[in-house]
């Protein structure tokens, strides 16, 4: 499934703030027999620039992030981190809670804590949590104690939405560190986390690895080597994964020529970029465009 526009650019979404409450930075939605889709726009390619938390109680729609499809499973926890490319297919009918949060209110203070945890950093860009019986009553629990405060305007609200928000987000953490890594945050695997949220922030603008090595303030060499140690792969070789993921969401999900692709990566010369990309996919921008549609309509 892809949808094609005449767009030159996939659209990014701001939080929209809540009628009730007026909360430019956080939403939460019920939805005891419907989800109403707040933009209809979410059906077709599109990213956000906030963070994303459902919890599914009911339902079976597909949707797609960065170009893998997901079907909706019963008692499962979905989550999205802003700017990956995200579509839906159709908006039926289904049970859930959802959260979703700004890096504005990460920012305030006492949040900033929050930014660390696993499921707010996402490095193995998971999407979905597996849930037992057990879990699923304790978030459940949570958000329902979440909702009610956040509804109604009592005194401290802010506290009490805040710790619950807190409270979820260290729970889903864990889960997230057993289903996804359970690596020790060592000095070396701090560096590798800081080179990667480095290269998430610069990747059109920069391209190698001695940048980034100036950037974190260390020798080019010991970054290399620290990269390699902690993740099993050159450094050089985290720029370019960023640098395919991000020609393939834009191949994938627009009409860009492949001129303007490459010079919104960082490309001065289009055949230069041509042939990058040939040498890590072994195929074409045009024909893995062509390809990929195909396959996914």
């Amino acid at each position: 499934m892809y949808y094609s526009d005449t767009e030159t650019v996939i659209p990014k979404f701001q939080l929209e703030p809540d009628t009730r409450t007026g909360n430019k930075m956080l939403r939460m939605e019920k939805s005891d027999c419907s989800m109403s889709m707040m933009r209809s726009d979410f059906l077709r390619p599109h990213r956000k620039d906030y963070y994303f938390f459902c919890l599914v109680k009911q339902g079976s729609s597909r949707h797609w992030i960065d170009m893998m499809p997901y079907t909706l499973k019963a008692d499962t926890f979905y989550f999205t981190v802003p700017n990956q490319v995200q579509l839906k297919e159709e908006a039926e009918p289904l049970t859930d809670m959802i959260l979703a949060f700004t890096e504005e209110f990460l920012a305030l203070e006492g949040n900033s804590s929050l930014k660390q945890l696993p499921i707010i950093q996402n490095k193995h860009n998971g999407h979905d949590l597996s849930l037992t019986p057990a879990d699923v009553i304790f978030i459940e629990d949570i958000l329902e104690k979440m909702y009610a405060e956040y509804i109604v305007k009592n005194n401290w609200q802010h506290g009490m939405v805040t710790a619950y928000v807190q409270v979820l987000m260290i729970c889903l953490s864990r889960l997230y560190s057993e289903q996804y890594s359970s690596a020790k945050e060592t000095p070396d695997r701090l560096m590798l986390k800081k080179y990667l949220s480095k290269i998430e922030g610069s990747y059109t603008q920069t391209h190698e690895v001695t940048a980034y090595a100036d950037m974190l303030n260390i020798s080019a060499g010991h970054l290399s080597e620290v990269v390699k140690e902690q993740s099993g792969k050159p450094a050089i070789a985290h720029i370019h994964e960023r640098l395919i993921l991000e020609a393939k969401r834009l191949l994938f999900h627009t009409e860009h020529s492949i001129k303007e692709i490459a010079f919104q990566l960082g490309f001065e010369d289009a055949s230069y970029f041509n042939r990058f990309f040939k040498r890590l996919v072994n195929d074409t921008p045009v024909k893995y465009r062509t390809t990929t549609r195909e396959m996914y309509q």
